[in-house]
C-alpha cells in the first residue's frame, strides 16, 4: 500500500500535550510512504520493510537511511517509526525501516542476537537500497538498542554505500556492557530479555500483508524457537561468542563517521565515551539523562530536538552541505544536579555541559584513600582509629531496592533510596563536603580483599547522601572476583588468600552539593539486579591500598556550550491508536517475616490497541518475577513471562511463553513453555527442562 503525506503549506507545528514533543504538520519534501516492500537477501529469504521517501525521488534520487530490528513495523513499533522515519523523509532522504528475517512479515525464523546471518543481510539490504533508481548511490544507517548494534557491526563490515551512522544506547562489547553479563556476573536481565525475544521471535505474521502463507511462516517460527537464554548461559566468559560482532576487538574497523547517544539512567553509556576514545573517525557524543529512550522521547527529562540534530548529520555526510555539523565540542552531556531518590523522575534538574575532546584533559583523576569507615578527601584529614580489616556478608535483600540494569522509566525502575540496601554492606564516607563537587566519567574502587569461597562477588556503589540521610545510588559497578584479571579466563579465588582487584563504576556526570556526603557502599551480593554467586561469602576487605578514584570536572570551567543549544523535541504526528484496554504497569517489592521468602514481582502491560491504519489489534503483557528464601543462595528463581495477542475480525492469534530459571551451587536450570493459539484453540505447545553447569558463575 502507497500513500502521500500533503505538500507542504508553511512552517506549521502544534504541541502535542502527551509526549511534549512538537508535531510538525509540514515538511520540507512531500513524501510517498510504501508499507510492505520484499528485499531478496542472497539465500531467498525475502525481508519485509517500510519506506518513506519524498515523492520527487522517483526523478531526483536522494540518499538513504535504513534501520534494521526485530519489533514489528506494521503494529507494535509503527508509531514510534511515524515519528521520525517520515520526518527525515520530508526533509531529503528515502528511510527504510525493515524487520529482521522471522519477525513481523520477514520470513525466516530469528535464533539469536547479532548472528552473521543478521549482518549479511544488512548488506544485502543497503546494496538493494543503494541501487534503487530512487537513491543516489549513498546510505546511512540508525537505531536504538538492537538498531543500533545493528548499524555499528554492519558499519564494521565497510559496505560500500554505508557513509554514515547515527546509534542510540548501543555497546562496543557484546560480553562486558550488555545485558548478559556485567564484571563476570550474570544480570537478571540475561533472563529478562531472552524472555522477551522468546516472545517476539514466535509473533506470527499479518495475513493482511503476506496472505495465506501467515500460517506456515508462524508454524516455522514456533518449531524454530529456542529459550536463548539457554545460550547465554553457555557462554559465561568472554569467548568467540560474544568477541563475534564486537567492535573493540578492533576498533580501526570502523571508518565511517558516527554520532552516538545514550542516557546516564541507561545501561548503554559507558559505551558513548570508550567509543569517542577509541575509534579514529569524524564522531559526536551524546548522554543526557534519559533512560533506554530516543533522546526527542527522552525520559527523565529534557528531551531534545534530536531529530534536528540528526537530520543535520545526514545533511553533512550523506548531501555534503557545509552546515557544521563538526563544529563545536566531540562530548555534550547533562550533568545532573543531586536529586532525592525516587524510582521515577519527570525531569532531572541539571545543565549541558562540554567537552571538547575525549579523554577531557580537564577531568582529573583524584584517588581518595579508604580509612576505616572513612573515604579521605584531603591530605591533611586525620581519620578516627580503626581497625586494619573490616568484613562484610551482604543478605540477598541487598539489591531490592536496585531498579533495573536499563531503566525504561515506565514501570517506574530507578534505584530507590540506598540506606536499607546499605545496611547489608560496607560503607565509607566522606565528611560533609564544603565545596561543590563534580564529576564526569567511570570512577572506580581498589580493593584488597580475600573470601571465604573460590566464587564470590562484590558491588560497589556509589551515592550522594543529603544532610537528612537520604541516599541517592549516583552509580555502580559489579565484580566476580574470579575475573579479577581476565575475562576470558577467570581463576577462581584461594579461599582466606589476599588479592588486589580494580571495580570499574558506570559513567556519570553528577554535582555533590556542599554539605552532602559522597558515600561508597560494598556489598557480597545484589540480587535482583545480578543473579547471586553459588554460595554466600565473607568478603574481607584489607586497608591496605583501598581506595576510590573519582573523575573529577573542575566546577569553574565553562560549561562549553550555550544552554539552548538544542531545540525542542518535534516529529511527525504518528497515525491514531484507539486503546481497548488499559495498561497496567506494577513494581512491588514484598517480604514474608514468617518464612522469609521475598519477591520483587514486575508488570508491563500495554493493554489492547487497535492500530487504525491496518485495523490490527494488539494486546501485550509482559511479567516478571524474582524471589529467594532467607539467605539461602540456592533459593533464588527468575520468571520471564509475555502473552501477545494479534487480532482482526476473522483472524484472532496468541502466543504465551514462560522461562524459569532457578540454580544450585552447581548449574542453572531453565524450564520454559511455549504455547501458541489460534481462534482460542491451543495448537502448538513445547516445553523445555535443561540444566547448565556453573562455571564460575
Amino acid at each position: 500500500m502507497t500513500h502521500r503525506v500533503p505538500a507542504p503549506t508553511g512552517p506549521d507545528v502544534r504541541k502535542d500535550p502527551a509526549t511534549r514533543m512538537r508535531f510538525v504538520e509540514h515538511l520540507p519534501h512531500e513524501i510517498r510512504q510504501e508499507d510492505h516492500v520484499t528485499i531478496t537477501m542472497s539465500d531467498g529469504v525475502r525481508l519485509s520493510a517500510r519506506i518513506w521517501r519524498p515523492t520527487a525521488s522517483d526523478t531526483d534520487p536522494v540518499p538513504a537511511v535504513v534501520e534494521c530490528i526485530p519489533y514489528r513495523k506494521n503494529d507494535l513499533t509503527s508509531t514510534r517509526d511515524a515519528i521520525h522515519h517520515p520526518y527525515i523523509a520530508g526533509h531529503g532522504y528515502a528511510c527504510v525501516r525493515v524487520d529482521l528475517r522471522g519477525t513481523g512479515e520477514s520470513e525466516g525464523v530469528l535464533l539469536d542476537e547479532y548472528l552473521d546471518q543478521e549482518q549479511r543481510d544488512a548488506e544485502c539490504v543497503l546494496a538493494w537500497v543503494a541501487a534503487q533508481p530512487w537513491c543516489d548511490g549513498s546510505t546511512g544507517m540508525m537505531g536504538i538498542s538492537w538498531g543500533a548494534f545493528a548499524a555499528l557491526q554492519t558499519a564494521a563490515r565497510q559496505p560500500e554505500s554505508l557513509k554514515a551512522i547515527v546509534i542510540a544506547s548501543f555497546t562496543d562489547n557484546r560480553y562486558a556492557d550488555d545485558m548478559h553479563y556485567l564484571g563476570g556476573a550474570m544480570l537478571s536481565d540475561n533472563l529478562a530479555e531472552a524472555g522477551t525475544m522468546f516472545a517476539y521471535a514466535t509473533c506470527p505474521p499479518d495475513p493482511g500483508v503476506v496472505g495465506e502463507r501467515w500460517r506456515d511462516m508462524w508454524w516455522e517460527r514456533l518449531e524454530a524457537a529456542r529459550p536463548w537464554v539457554l545460550e547465554w548461559l553457555r557462554h559465561p566468559h568472554r569467548d568467540a561468542y560474544w568477541r563475534h560482532a564486537s567492535l573493540n576487538e578492533d576498533y580501526a574497523r570502523l571508518r565511517c563517521p558516527v554520532l552516538a547517544s545514550s542516557g546516564w539512567a541507561d545501561g548503554y553509556s559507558n559505551a558513548v565515551t570508550r567509543l569517542l576514545a577509541n575509534v579514529d573517525v569524524p564522531r559526536r557524543g551524546l548522554i543526557g539523562p534519559w533512560s533506554h529512550k530516543l533522546p526527542h522521547l527522552g525520559e527523565p527529562g529534557p528531551a531534545i530536538g534530536y531529530l534536528q540534530e540528526v537530520v543535520k548529520w545526514w545533511d553533512h555526510w550523506l548531501k555534503g552541505v557545509d552546515n557544521g555539523a563538526m563544529d563545536g565540542p566531540m562530548l555534550r552531556t547533562w550533568m545532573q544536579e543531586s536529586v532525592p531518590p525516587s524510582t521515577s523522575y519527570e525531569e532531572r534538574p541539571g545543565r549541558w555541559v562540554a567537552e571538547p575532546s575525549w579523554p577531557s584533559p580537564q577531568i582529573k583523576e583524584v584517588v581518595h584513600p579508604l580509612r576505616g569507615s572513612v573515604i579521605v578527601t584531603t591530605d591533611d584529614e586525620e581519620p578516627a582509629p580503626r581497625a586494619r580489616t573490616r568484613t562484610v556478608r551482604s543478605p540477598l535483600s541487598v539489591g531490592q531496592f536496585a531498579g533495573k540494569w536499563a531503566s525504561y522509566n515506565a514501570p517506574p525502575d530507578l534505584p530507590y533510596d540506598q540506606r536499607e540496601e546499605d545496611g547489608g554492606s560496607l560503607v565509607f564516607e566522606t565528611e560533609p563536603l564544603a565545596e561543590r563537587l563534580e564529576i564526569l566519567g567511570s570512577p572506580s574502587v581498589d580493593l584488597e580483599v580475600s573470601a571465604s569461597a573460590p566464587v564470590a562477588q562484590v558491588t560497589a556503589r556509589i551515592s550522594d547522601v543529603a544532610p537528612d540521610g537520604r541516599a541517592t545510588r549516583v552509580t555502580y559497578g559489579v565484580l566476580n572476583l574470579t575475573h579479577r584479571e581476565s575475562d576470558e579466563h577467570p581463576r577462581p579465588l584461594e579461599p582466606g588468600r589476599r588479592c588486589r582487584v580494580r571495580v570499574p563504576l558506570n559513567g556519570v556526570a553528577q554535582a555533590f552539593p556542599p554539605g552532602h556526603r559522597v558515600r561508597l557502599s560494598l556489598s557480597t551480593s545484589y540480587w535482583p539486579l545480578v543473579w547471586p554467586a553459588p554460595e554466600p561469602v565473607l568478603l574481607t576487605v584489607h586497608e591496605d591500598g583501598g581506595a576510590l578514584t573519582l573523575p573529577v570536572r573542575p566546577t569553574g570551567e565553562p560549561d562549553g556550550m550555550p544552554q539552548a543549544d538544542f531545540g525542542e523535541p518535534e516529529g511527525c504526528r504518528p497515525p491514531p491508536v484507539t486503546r481497548l484496554t488499559e495498561p497496567e504497569q506494577a513494581w512491588n517489592v514484598s517480604r514474608s517475616l514468617v518464612d522469609y521468602h521475598s519477591a520483587l514481582d514486575i508488570v508491563k502491560d500495554r493493554g489492547t490497541q487497535r492500530y487504525e491504519e491496518n485495523g490490527i489489534e494488539v494486546g501485550l503483557r509482559a511479567v516478571e518475577k524474582y524471589t529467594s528464601v532467607a539467605d539461602d543462595f540456592s533459593s533464588p528463581s527468575g520468571r520471564s513471562a509475555w502473552t501477545m495477542r494479534f487480532s482482526r475480525p476473522g483472524w484472532d492469534v496468541r502466543v504465551e511463553t514462560s522461562t524459569v530459571l532457578t540454580s544450585n551451587a552447581d548449574a542453572f536450570t531453565v524450564d520454559a513453555t511455549l504455547d501458541g493459539y489460534e481462534d482460542g484453540r491451543r495448537v502448538f505447545s513445547r516445553t523445555w527442562n535443561d540444566t547448565v553447569p556453573r562455571d564460575l558463575a
